[in-house]
């Protein structure tokens, strides 16, 4: 057999033996934020816009699963441990004045919250960002665009 077929060969036979003794020991990988939120959030009782637009903290978050738990939803400790902090990065509180409620219902159609969270522009800046979203389908209002501009320039501003 040819180096490189042998090399193959070694390296698959290895590969399928890691995988066989993963199954036979019931060993799992633990599950991410993104993974837990799929399998226990957004899937029967209701879709992921509710969490997209909530903006909680931690302890709001946790709250809320709990919540959840007593409603039903099976989610362990385990799971709760990673999906708390997942949830209040990801779908975490932005500071509150007018516009942030067009800013959740809007821009959280496309982008989560730490995508805003992050970002630092100009008031010309989140001017041409805003226009570009437009222009990409966002269905923000002519009334609602100096609003959230404000918002944005005023909350993540530089």
């Amino acid at each position: 057999m040819a180096p490189h077929k042998a090399w193959l060969v070694s390296v698959t036979a290895g590969a399928a033996m890691v995988i066989a003794a993963a199954a036979v020991s019931g060993a799992q990988q633990p599950r991410s934020g993104e993974q837990i939120l799929n399998a226990s959030c957004s899937t029967g009782c209701h879709d992921s816009r509710p969490i997209q637009v909530s903006a909680k903290s931690e302890a709001e978050w946790s709250e809320t699963i709990a919540t959840m738990v007593d409603r039903g939803a099976t989610i362990s400790d385990e799971e709760k441990a990673i999906l708390v902090p997942y949830l209040a990065r990801i779908y975490g509180p932005i500071p509150d004045g007018r516009g942030k409620d067009v800013v959740l219902n809007i821009c959280t159609m496309c982008h989560d919250l730490t995508r805003i969270k992050r970002s630092r522009h100009t008031a010309e800046e989140w001017e041409d960002v805003l226009s570009t979203m437009l222009n990409e389908g966002a269905p923000l209002s002519d009334e609602d665009f100096p609003i959230v501009l404000n918002y944005l320039a005023k909350s993540f501003g530089v």
